[in-house]
């Protein structure tokens, strides 16, 4: 893995982390402060996270990057499934020599953020599910077949917005394969014990109305599965329902999010002290 020559923690960092076939562009600020990893929507990139950064401020230390084939510098792979996305958070803490940190996510990353909560909860210090990780069985055989459609009908586009990052440099075909596998993840079936075995502090920030490729009310009809989550684990809460809708909500609510980060970390830090041992 590329490393930087100092300490981790000592000063802001921005390089490439090798991982299996390939490397992901990482930007690590640094500092003493909580770590904070941000797990990016599913062809997203990390810039999409400078306003809860900037409203969190130097009491954390945040620590972004792009997955494989996003972003302008990220390399390609031949995995790009789930479990891929799941390796990429551990090869990036570990480059950065961070044990414990607190998850972030969005969209697609939310789900890959209860994921690695649920299974490593010594090293979670909480989780922000930012409108994803919603168990819903949304995928049948007809979304299917729309999804293949939207992705291919977008593929003469999408290579000119490359060379700016703001497109992956993933085929249609595996976009499209990617957000098929998001669908069965979410099914109630799949999601719904990953989030029940949730031990750590973990709060939704909710978005409303649709997201890309949604109709009508289906977003909306997705998110009333948080209220059998929120039943069932007490570790997990729904911080806000804000007003502006998926793809809008990183960039309209940052201070929602912010807060609710900073909730995260206050009951870590309130844990902390109940369970340190007496002098």
């Amino acid at each position: 893995m590329t490393q930087n020559s100092t300490s981790p923690t000592s000063s802001k960092w921005t390089g490439m982390v090798s991982v299996d076939d390939t490397a992901l562009a990482v930007t690590d600020t640094g500092g003493p402060g909580i770590p904070v990893a941000y797990l990016n929507g599913q062809f997203a990139t990390q810039g999409y996270w400078r306003r809860i950064i900037a409203e969190l401020g130097p009491d954390y230390r945040h620590i972004t990057y792009d997955e494989r084939a996003r972003g302008r510098k990220s390399k390609r792979s031949v995995d790009y499934s789930f479990e891929a996305a799941v390796r990429d958070v551990d090869a990036v803490l570990a480059a950065r020599g961070v044990d414990r940190a607190v998850l972030v996510g969005w969209s697609y990353g939310a789900v890959v953020a209860a994921h690695w909560a649920s299974r490593n909860p010594d090293r979670a210090l909480g989780a922000v599910l930012v409108d994803g990780a919603f168990p819903y069985d949304w995928l049948d055989e007809a979304m299917e077949q729309r999804i293949r459609k939207l992705f291919r009908r977008m593929g003469w586009f999408l290579p000119l917005l490359r060379p700016t990052g703001l497109a992956p440099r993933m085929t249609a075909t595996q976009q499209a394969d990617s957000n098929i596998e998001l669908g069965q993840l979410s099914r109630e079936r799949e999601l719904g014990p990953v989030l029940d075995n949730i031990t750590v502090p973990t709060r939704y920030v909710v978005a409303s109305g649709t997201s890309f490729g949604s109709r009508g009310d289906e977003q909306e009809q997705i998110r009333t599965s948080l209220d059998a989550v929120t039943a069932r684990n007490p570790n997990i809460k729904a911080s806000a329902k804000t007003a502006s809708n998926h793809g809008a909500i990183l960039k309209k609510d940052a201070p929602a999010i912010a807060e609710a980060v900073r909730e995260v970390a206050a009951l870590d830090r309130e844990e902390a002290l109940r369970t340190r041992p007496a002098d």
